[in-house]
């Protein structure tokens, strides 16, 4: 038993909490916004538990999705499904049970949040199979594990404003961008086996797409600020943010695969400098 429940906390990639830092920075960011710096705590508490099961379900439902590509890239070949260790009946019930837990927790929110909540899950368990069928599966997971910014402001003030959908926006692209360095890690592995992804798409010009892509996400930072009328701490998160960023495309420079992976990583960085930033404005 004792086996079982360490290869589910495997599948679950809780091993892996960089993921759930990178997910619940945004969040945290629509939370502060949403809540002028006083968020509810319950709602903070509800979102962030939330964020946690939601990341492992999609880790679980995409090595479902994977199982039969993942035996044959290196990097993936040793996860619990790929390896024998978990089988695809027991990943499902597992991503059901993480769902459910889940979903009790959103109960507690208003109805506007809970009825968001279906469109959120959805796009978070059909993720996995766009790389099936087009090469913006980035964009796609941006659109899914973004999608807490409007449910954070649908729980906290009961509406969608302009500026929750332009830190969706930002967030989108966000997850486009680090996900598309995670991808230029497997870029030969996916070439072989057939799996679509951004870094495949944009090819040689990776680096000036994703830099592009950087500044959007920082000018539309920008916006939310003025938004806001937020102050200038907040900019100074986002300056270093910038630098951060700067720093990430001097890692992809030479398509390295160790160095674009932990480009990858560093973003976790950029998330809590932007938060950083809204802490202390708040402050």
């Amino acid at each position: 038993m004792k086996d079982r429940l360490y290869q589910y906390w495997l599948l679950a990639r809780f091993d892996k909490p960089i993921g759930i830092f990178i997910l619940l920075w945004p969040t945290l960011w629509a939370l502060w916004i949403a809540g002028n710096g006083r968020p509810d705590w319950l709602v903070v508490t509800v979102f962030t538990l939330g964020v946690v099961l939601m990341r492992a379900a999609g880790c679980v439902i995409n090595d479902y999705a994977d199982r039969d590509f993942d035996p044959h890239v290196a990097r993936t070949q040793l996860r619990p499904i790929a390896a024998g260790k978990v089988s695809p009946k027991e990943a499902l019930i597992v991503f059901a049970v993480l769902c459910l837990t889940a979903f009790a927790l959103v109960l507690l929110m208003n109805l506007y949040t809970i009825a968001l909540s279906f469109i959120g899950a959805f796009l978070a368990a059909s993720y996995p199979f766009m790389k099936r069928f087009t090469h913006w599966p980035q964009a796609y997971l941006g659109a899914a594990f973004g999608f807490a910014v409007p449910m954070a402001f649908a729980a906290l003030s009961n509406s969608i404003p302009l500026v929750a959908w332009t830190l969706y926006l930002a967030v989108l692209l966000w997850a486009l961008v680090y996900d598309t360095m995670y991808a230029m890690v497997d870029i030969d592995d996916d070439l072989k086996i057939g799996v679509k992804s951004t870094a495949i798409l944009f090819g040689s010009r990776v680096r000036e797409i994703t830099a592009s892509l950087q500044l959007v996400i920082l000018l539309l930072l920008i916006v939310v600020g003025l938004l806001q009328q937020l102050s200038w701490p907040y900019y100074a998160g986002l300056g270093v943010a910038a630098a951060l960023a700067v720093y990430q495309q001097w890692l992809i420079y030479a398509f390295d695969k160790p160095r674009c992976f932990k480009a990858f990583l560093n973003n976790n960085w950029f998330g809590l400098a932007v938060f950083a930033g809204l802490i202390a404005n708040y402050w």
